[in-house]
């Protein structure tokens, strides 16, 4: 059996709901309220005595997750930003 191969990158999927519609750099217009998907890519820290991972892309699918939605546009945009209108979002609702 061979030995499992490791890699050094990883990438992770979330699902984020927006209860208002929002606007982030790189959109073209505001999008809608709905669940998006976002996507992460992060790098392993070497050197570490620890497993740390670090984030070098965060990409968001539009449109909202809907049936019969596929996603036409996926945008790369900053996770700070995202965070901050989600945080917005929940004290807004």
């Amino acid at each position: 059996m061979p030995a499992p191969v490791f890699s050094p990158k990883r990438t992770t999927q979330t699902v984020v709901k927006f209860n208002l519609s929002f606007f982030l750099q790189g959109f073209d217009v505001q999008q809608p309220a709905g669940e998006y998907r976002v996507e992460k890519e992060e790098e392993l820290i070497d050197g570490l005595s620890r497993l740390a991972w670090h984030c070098t892309a965060t990409f968001i699918y539009l449109p909202a997750i809907a049936p019969g939605n596929r996603p036409r546009q996926v945008l790369q945009i900053d996770p700070a930003e995202l965070e901050d209108a989600l945080k917005k979002d929940r004290l807004r609702t």
